[in-house]
């Protein structure tokens, strides 16, 4: 037995011998409540596999549920959601908890009988989390299969007949048919081969282009990956110790010299790409979705870096959050801060934006303010750092575990730092974010609406808050130049960004090596669909907003941005976006100086274990990839191999996909496997989006990715990737 599988067996062991999870084998009744109102006892119980938590309700005859440990990111004890806070007076935090899910899927809200149960499946299911994110790759695949083998197994005795395997195979997504079958066989038949050290060297020079510290590089993947004790004694690889590192870490897609942080944190804050929410607060539409502080958790835990507020006067002096002139739910303003308090720098330490559309009287401003300084303390940034006021932003290390306010300010920061401002000053100028339609459809003045201008009266109290984010009206690029301030940042409508990209390109790309900018969808999204960021990162603007609770492919593309640099919400740009003395136009790349096209050819070999998207009994995907390229425009293009018949279990193309990069520092790459139908829109399988510089050349895996952007193993792409310069 090697120490691998020795490990998985003590680990098993320990498991089924834990106190927490005998009591969680046993079941316990718990009230799942999703309002004041709605408290339900539920019989909740883990499965044998330990890895399923089945319930049902304590009348006879109603159906279950189930739910995998697996989807479950975290457990929050006591009173940590709105509906828990709800009944707060009822049902003592010691006895509540909450299960929060991967993706968009809603928390689960329960309370127990008494503490010590509560205690019970809080630690269990966290050591049940934590077991499964200690599991290696091998050992998932044995539990996907262990999964669908126990599926199958109708009849329970641990056997499988004919019938069962033909079935099994089905669930599986493989259609099974002798040719097929053989295919199976001999693809992942032991063929006695091992690699020699130097073998695997040259595999890694020649295939994967590894450069320096080949032979320390090798020997650590033997010693890493291979099961079996006398290949490591040989210093060779057997197939099964090849096969795992491909399906690891250093064998993925994704250059894992990038996933941590990398970066050059010190430059200033506009030389960032900063990870945005738009309307933070909603987890549906715009119109009649239901706000939530979980929203803002969701973002935060993401990485987010940028969140928003909507504020309005609200009951008793409080200010409320909500989407103005729709019928939103609403939600306190002060739990939105409490809960930045709390989550802003449990992913990232590094600044926090909060942006503030303010609609609140000065009386309830100064409310705003209060809270603000009395719940974030010391984390609210209030003053210059160093009480000193340079002529450039902070750096994202400068202002590390610090909550920035943007908003309105009276006067600027040189007056505010002299203590001298003018009481007039306190009347500004007021924009809100209301529906502009966009000119390139809609060349008729009779139906766009303006926006809305308005005087408005702040508080001084709430000014003082403000320091290096000063919201202001952008006029034009020329005007920026001569007058505006580094602190100072404007928002764009993304139909206005649009327009200023078209028509002036590489002004705004200069506009943004000074200061920030915002965008944000435009009012006409009420289903709070997104437009694409990359056309705004292009522009070099910083605070692309995005709708998080939505997914869809430009989330894709944000969550792939931002997958870098240890998710810690900031992407520096590239050198010829942050220099003052260049004239990068994206409509225009060749035009810039070092301008080095590259050419990218990636081979889709095969893909494994593929997720069924039918449940209709029978049915079996017949797949094909896409591979897509975001950037500039000259560099967006698509390409999609031919779809395979009946096979997502190990669906073989071999297909080469070629493209041409002019920008490959702003280039993203989006792999998407889709089931192909001949009648309808394909069907959504997988997908997997990285910054085209963070590829690793060579045999590599894409572990593909579910529409919420969370992990479905041991679902995989095997590619063959090759860049070379273009002559």
């Amino acid at each position: 037995m090697t120490e691998r599988q020795m490990a998985s067996t003590e680990r098993s062991l320990r498991i089924q011998a834990d106190d927490d999870l005998k009591s969680m084998f046993v079941g316990t009744v718990m009230r799942k409540i999703k309002s004041r109102t709605w408290k339900k006892q539920r019989y909740f119980r883990l499965q044998e596999d330990c890895m399923t938590i089945w319930y049902k309700s304590k009348k006879a005859g109603n159906a279950h549920s189930t739910f995998s440990v697996g989807d479950v990111e975290a457990v929050r004890e006591g009173h940590q959601s709105e509906v828990l806070l709800s009944i707060a007076d009822e049902f003592p935090p010691d006895r509540c908890f909450t299960l929060v899910f991967r993706g968009r899927r809603g928390n689960l809200d329960l309370v127990a009988e008494s503490a010590g149960e509560a205690q019970s499946w809080i630690k269990g299911i966290r050591k049940l989390i934590d077991n499964l994110e200690n599991m290696g790759q091998r050992e998932k695949l044995d539990q996907w299969i262990c999964d669908w083998f126990k599926k199958a197994d109708k009849n329970r005795d641990g056997q499988m007949n004919f019938k069962e395997v033909r079935n099994l195979l089905k669930m599986m997504n493989v259609d099974m048919n002798e040719h097929h079958a053989l295919r199976l066989f001999t693809e992942y038949s032991a063929d006695g081969q091992k690699l020699t050290l130097q073998d695997l060297k040259d595999f890694l020079q020649e295939e994967q282009l590894h450069k320096d510290g080949v032979q320390q590089y090798a020997l650590k993947l033997i010693e890493h990956y291979e099961p079996s004790d006398t290949a490591k004694m040989l210093q060779a690889m057997t197939f099964d110790g090849f096969l795992m590192y491909l399906s690891s870490s250093e064998g993925s897609i994704f250059n894992p010299t990038m996933v941590d942080l990398y970066q050059d944190m010190t430059q200033p804050l506009c030389h960032y790409f900063i990870s945005s929410s738009h309307n933070t607060y909603l987890l549906e539409d715009q119109i009649r979705g239901h706000s939530s502080v979980e929203g803002y958790i969701r973002a935060l835990k993401r990485g987010c870096r940028c969140v928003e507020v909507d504020c309005w006067d609200g009951p008793n002096g409080e200010p409320i959050v909500y989407h103005g002139h729709t019928f939103t739910s609403k939600i306190f303003f002060k739990d939105v801060v409490n809960v930045l308090g709390n989550y802003a720098f449990k992913a990232s330490q590094y600044p926090v934006i909060l942006s503030i559309e303010n609609h609140c009287s000065v009386e309830q401003q100064k409310v705003m303010a209060q809270h603000l300084t009395q719940i974030l303390g010391d984390k609210l940034l209030k003053s210059p750092l160093d009480g000193k006021i340079p002529n450039v932003l902070p750096s994202p290390e400068d202002l590390k575990g610090k909550i920035l306010l943007k908003g309105k300010k009276m006067g600027g920061l040189e007056n505010s730092m002299n203590g001298v401002v003018d009481p007039s000053m306190g009347e500004v100028s007021d924009e809100e974010e209301t529906a502009e339609i966009d000119d390139d459809h809609h060349r008729n003045d009779s139906v766009r609406h303006r926006l809305k201008k308005s005087k408005q009266r702040l508080s001084k109290e709430l000014s003082d808050c403000v320091v290096y984010c000063k919201s202001v009206h952008f006029s034009s690029f020329k005007h920026s130049q001569i007058h505006s301030k580094f602190y100072e940042i404007s928002s764009f409508t993304e139909s206005k960004a649009r327009k200023h990209i078209r028509e002036a390109g590489s002004e705004f790309v200069l506009h943004n090596t000074r200061q920030l900018s915002r965008v944000y969808p435009s009012g006409l999204r009420t289903d709070s669909s997104n437009f694409n960021p990359q056309d705004m990162w292009n522009a070099g603007c910083q605070i692309v907003a995005l709708n998080f609770q939505t997914a869809g492919v430009e989330m894709d593309l944000n969550d792939g941005l931002f997958s870098q640099n240890g998710h810690c919400g900031y992407i520096l740009k590239p050198t010829f976006m942050r220099n003052t003395d260049e004239r990068f136009d994206p409509e225009n790349p060749q035009n810039r100086d070092g301008y080095n096209p590259l050419s990218l050819s990636v081979q889709i070999i095969s893909g494994q274990q593929l997720p069924k998207v039918n449940i209709k009994e029978g049915s079996i995907i017949d797949p094909l990839v896409r591979v897509e390229i975001h950037g500039v425009p000259l560099d967006q293009a698509k390409q999609e191999t031919r779809y395979i018949d009946n096979n997502g279990f190990n669906p073989v193309w071999h297909d080469m996909l070629q493209f041409t990069i002019h920008v490959p520092e702003l280039a993203l790459v989006r792999f998407v496997v889709e089931d192909y139908d001949k009648t309808s829109k394909n069907d959504f399988v997988g997908q997997f989006t990285l910054p085209f510089l963070c590829m690793q050349p060579g045999y590599r895996h894409i572990h593909l990715l579910s529409k919420d952007g969370t992990s479905i193993p041991p679902s995989s792409l095997f590619v063959h990737v090759r860049i070379t310069k273009l002559t």
